[in-house]
């Protein structure tokens, strides 16, 4: 495992909507090997792809003892509300209020491409809809202010 460089605002690659991942193969798995490595290295709870220059639809999330590696996510149900706080390792020394949704459900693919679902709730929820945002190239500060933010 490395470390990876985490690109940071304003860099360009940020605001790009990232391509599917097509191939699942050794190169994905040290890949995400090296994400989840960045992101306990810099002390974040999540870390998607093109924050270390990768412009492919895969995130890491780890909060507590809960770990997960989502590929070609989709946030396929949501509900509630939760306003709070967020930071984010490519926008440092900032936080804003951004309103999220309570409950998550994202389908998802794992490292072998296996077809996965997973329900969060609360601060995992928020970590999951951070990380595919920025698969989209949106940054939380974008949802500043919106009500009904994803």
């Amino acid at each position: 495992m490395a470390l990876r460089d985490i690109v940071t605002d304003p860099n360009p690659t940020l605001r790009k909507k990232c391509r599917p991942v097509e191939v699942f193969d050794e190169k994905l798995g040290r890949l995400l090997d090296d994400m989840r490595e960045t992101m306990k290295h810099a002390d974040g709870v999540g870390l998607a792809g093109p924050q270390v220059g990768i412009l492919r639809r895969l995130a890491v999330v780890e909060v507590e003892d809960f770990y997960i590696e989502l590929i070609n996510p989709v946030i396929v149900k949501k509900s509630g509300s939760q306003d709070g706080p967020e930071g984010c390792l490519s926008v440092p020394n900032r936080q804003e209020s951004v309103v999220r949704p309570y409950k998550v459900t994202v389908d998802y693919q794992d490292r072998h491409g296996n077809p996965m679902t997973a329900t969060a709730e609360g601060y995992v929820a928020r970590a999951f809809c951070h990380e595919i945002d920025h698969l989209d190239g949106i940054l939380y500060y974008d949802l500043v202010g919106k009500k009904n933010a994803k």
